[in-house]
């Protein structure tokens, strides 16, 4: 039995198949489609979920996971594990990390012997997801709570997510702009580059191409990281494989990327993205090093 259990929420957007390989306790998110409640990635697929998207009405909504949820997933980490590390979506947009701590406090007067953790990563999509990731894995080899959570805080402030859509419609009807606020004028007009600080949204530019737009998507991870740098990065799309094959070569061709992703975007994140949303989430390899 592995001495520490990583607790994830659906957001995380992780590869298929992550969640079992890793022994990831995933905590989905609820999407709801006109009256109908369904569990993000259980009971929808992404895929599935965009073609409901494209054909409703009305917005689809998400909810996050109450502390019941969570109460559960740490029951289940509990039956492998005597630690528990639940990484969760930025408090800034999102109820599940307060849903967490709620429920972390439940779980210590049912099972006191087992230490949990819960984690604001301040960010979302795969930029949180890779936290869960390198944390589970670092768990597969043994290494202390203590170190995981020295390395992800270590990684909080630097890993970056860069994303961009048709429109910031979605974005804006579902209440989840943020500081890209004064981007709402030019809604329909063109193709924004949206990401996150201390865990809110901010607006980093927009361009009136797609093709501009992931130059310029590249330029910004440049100028941050430098070009070349050794990078762990993950494409992630909701309904655009085209456009994320695009990004994956891109990304190949200035970076020195020892980890290349490609993923779903899940569905708790689209309804307020929308189909077509394409991003980077990465941090550099280094940050991993103690």
């Amino acid at each position: 039995m592995s001495s520490l259990a990583v607790v994830t929420d659906s957001c995380a957007s992780l590869p298929g198949g992550a969640y079992e390989e890793y022994d990831i306790v995933m905590v989905p998110y609820y999407v709801h489609i006109g009256k109908t409640a369904y569990r993000d990635l259980i009971d929808v697929t992404t895929d599935e979920f965009l073609d409901h998207m494209r054909a409703a009405d009305e917005l689809p909504k998400s909810a996050n996971p109450g502390h019941g949820d969570y109460l559960e997933a740490y029951r289940t980490a509990a039956g492998r594990a005597d630690a528990i590390i639940a990484v969760c979506m930025t408090s800034e947009g999102s109820g599940a990390y307060q849903a967490a701590v709620v429920a972390k406090r439940e779980f210590a007067e049912e099972m006191p012997e087992v230490l949990v953790e819960v984690v604001d990563t301040r960010n979302v999509s795969m930029a949180h997801g890779w936290m869960a990731l390198e944390a589970a894995r670092a768990a597969q080899e043994g290494v202390s709570a203590t170190e995981i959570l020295r390395m992800i805080n270590r990684m909080i402030p630097v890993t970056r997510m860069l994303q961009t859509a048709d429109t910031l419609r979605y974005l804006y009807m579902g209440g989840r702009i943020g500081r890209a606020q004064h981007l709402v004028g030019s809604l329909l007009n063109i193709k924004p580059i949206i990401s996150m600080e201390d865990g809110v949204i901010v607006a980093l530019g927009q361009e009136r191409s797609r093709a501009r737009v992931y130059r310029r998507m590249i330029e910004l991870i440049a100028e941050r990281v430098g070009r070349g740098a050794r990078l762990k990065a993950a494409i992630v799309h909701a309904g655009d494989a085209e456009a994320a094959g695009q990004l994956h070569q891109m990304l190949e061709d200035n970076f020195t990327c020892v980890e290349l992703l490609t993923t779903n975007l899940s569905s708790a994140l689209a309804v307020h993205t929308g189909p077509g949303t394409v991003g980077v989430c990465y941090f550099p390899e280094k940050v991993l090093e103690s």
